[in-house]
């Protein structure tokens, strides 16, 4: 994930408001378009691989959900833009997949910024997506970046008529996609905390090397990442929620209180990780002071014992004539034992007093 997104969103300076320009990475091939169409009686699934295929198809009665993987394709967006009546200025932000979560009520329709992270334990890193959904009238679009796969459970359930999804309609399956969305951050988190408990165990066992702060510092700004997305994603759904559109019924606002509570959760797992961050830096930080502390206590140690030692040899390394010990016949080795004996007792005090 990039550290400074500054640089592409410079891209759009210098365009009109409501013009179409795509902000950021193209993370499929070739977009696709994939259009759901389902009533308590029936369900169908059609993929487009081209606007062109798309102008024929009749639609039926029921809800419809367009699934769109892939933003690269202007034109393509300027079309369903105009097909479903959307303002530019929303076709101009799910183009910008650099966008605060956010909820805009245009009247017929609710738009719905959102993102979404897989952390990867191998390389620990953190990739982000951005998911834009526009809530209308018996009709729902969500625009991807890439095909992951998310939503297909709740494809299965709609195919199967598992569940309350096709006789509650449009109002319910924005709610059953950001149920989905809200719950890929748990997943995320599980994945961050099992790294976090790991290095914090690691550090407990003195076994910080060289890469440890650098860990850390990734670690921090993934949760940071995280806490950006959520606090505002947090409040949009209370705005979701506690409205008046008649996009919503009742029965799916109650639904919606259950996805505010979910965020609530995250937020907390969130801070929780965070201050165990802050106190894993402090703790590597103590654990390398006391590192060198033993270190130097060490080498103090060793200094103190040969300090006696050099006094003796330095003594005897004097150039005077008269020196009686220089003429006694094992005074050489009398010098020697008084040496040892003395590093010796000494290094006896040291380890009993515990100084290494």
């Amino acid at each position: 994930m990039s550290r400074h997104p500054s640089a592409r969103l410079s891209r759009h300076a210098g365009h009109a408001p409501g013009e179409l320009v795509h902000i950021g990475e193209t993370k499929t091939a070739e977009p696709r378009i994939l259009l759901i169409e389902f009533s308590p009686e029936h369900y169908q699934e059609t993929t487009f691989a081209s606007l062109a295929a798309s102008r024929t198809h009749q639609p039926g009665d029921g809800t419809l959900w367009l699934n769109v993987y892939g933003l690269q394709d202007v034109a393509m967006m300027a079309e369903i833009g105009r097909r479903f009546q959307l303002h530019p200025l929303v076709m101009e932000d799910v183009l910008n997949t650099h966008q605060r979560p956010k909820i805009e009520d245009y009247g017929d329709y609710i738009f719905i910024v959102t993102h979404v992270f897989d952390y990867h334990p191998a390389s620990r890193t953190l990739s982000e997506e951005q998911i834009s959904m526009v809530l209308g009238r018996n009709v729902v679009l969500t625009f991807q970046e890439r095909p992951a796969g998310r939503f297909q459970p709740l494809r299965e359930r709609l195919k199967n008529g598992i569940g309350q999804g096709r006789r509650l309609g449009a109002g319910y399956l924005a709610y059953s996609l950001l149920d989905v969305i809200v719950d890929q951050y748990f997943v995320t988190l599980d994945q961050l905390g099992d790294t976090v408990e790991e290095l914090d165990t690691r550090l407990l066992a003195g076994q910080a090397d060289g890469g440890t702060l650098a860990r850390i510092h990734t670690l921090k700004m993934a949760l940071l990442s995280l806490r950006r997305a959520l606090w505002p994603l947090r409040e949009a759904v209370m705005t979701l929620q506690h409205g008046d559109s008649a996009l919503l019924d009742d029965e799916t606002r109650v639904y919606l209180r259950d996805v505010y509570d979910h965020l609530v959760h995250l937020l907390e797992t969130v801070d929780m990780q965070r201050d165990l961050i802050a106190g894993m830096v402090d703790l590597y930080i103590s654990t390398q002071s006391n590192q060198m502390n033993r270190q130097m206590r060490f080498l103090t140690v060793i200094a103190t014992l040969f300090m006696p030692l050099t006094l003796i040899s330095s003594i005897y390394g004097m150039n005077f004539e008269y020196m009686p010990e220089l003429h006694w016949k094992w005074g050489y080795f009398i010098v020697l034992g008084v040496m040892a004996a003395i590093a010796a007792a000494m290094g006896y005090l040291f380890k009993r007093w515990r100084w290494w």
